[in-house]
């Protein structure tokens, strides 16, 4: 019954994403996802009490996977390097921004972010987790004696700007290019390369 339930949870979650990226926040309705995935309201009010949490919901699933995946890739810094592992994980972030659907996601959200709260649910349950992942490996690094001495948060918004700067214009493209894997690592690595010249620790003298 568990399965079923979970699984049933899912595929409301699914249709619910393509419903918000079609019709926009505000315009999207329960009863709309009721007649799509068959059943009543009351159901899903069940699984989700509000169109907000639904959304939460939507956001959360939209990213959870990569973000998992990029966040994975801080706590290995301490073993593979600082930039080597800036490196993949801006990479794996990387790979999700460019996402047809995180980009449609995206633009959604800013052109609802001024008629309701959608912008501040998505980053809570979105981008916020990551950002306080980056911000908490920063700091090690800096107790570690990797990085200068600084203010975390800054730096993280920082180091995420420098990572998003080649393809923002993205979402503001009907059809944005195709990129390889080859091109997201590359444009990692300039990315990481950059914040490093700034905030590496000089070496001590010998």
């Amino acid at each position: 019954m568990k399965v079923r339930t979970e699984a049933r949870r899912e595929a409301i979650v699914r249709e619910a994403t393509r419903l918000f990226l079609e019709m926009g926040y505000e315009r999207a309705t329960m009863s709309e996802l009721a007649q799509r995935v068959g059943g009543s309201k009351a159901t899903l009010y069940g699984y989700f009490p509000s169109k907000e949490e639904l959304f939460a919901a939507v956001t959360e699933a939209t990213g959870e996977t990569h973000l998992a995946e990029a966040v994975a890739e801080l706590d290995a810094l301490p073993h593979v390097g600082l930039e080597a592992g800036l490196i993949r994980f801006a990479e794996k972030l990387l790979s999700l921004i460019v996402k047809e659907e995180a980009q449609a996601l995206q633009r959604m959200i800013v052109g609802e972010s001024g008629r309701s709260n959608v912008g501040e649910v998505f980053m809570q349950r979105g981008p916020r987790r990551c950002i306080e992942a980056v911000c908490a490996a920063l700091q090690a690094a800096m107790d570690r004696g990797d990085l200068q001495p600084g203010p975390a948060p800054i730096l993280t918004l920082q180091l995420l700007g420098l990572v998003r700067a080649e393809v923002e214009l993205r979402q503001y493209l009907q059809h944005p290019p195709r990129l390889t894997r080859k091109q997201l690592g590359e444009m990692a690595g300039r990315a990481v390369r950059v914040f490093l010249g700034g905030y590496r620790a000089s070496a001590p003298p010998v």
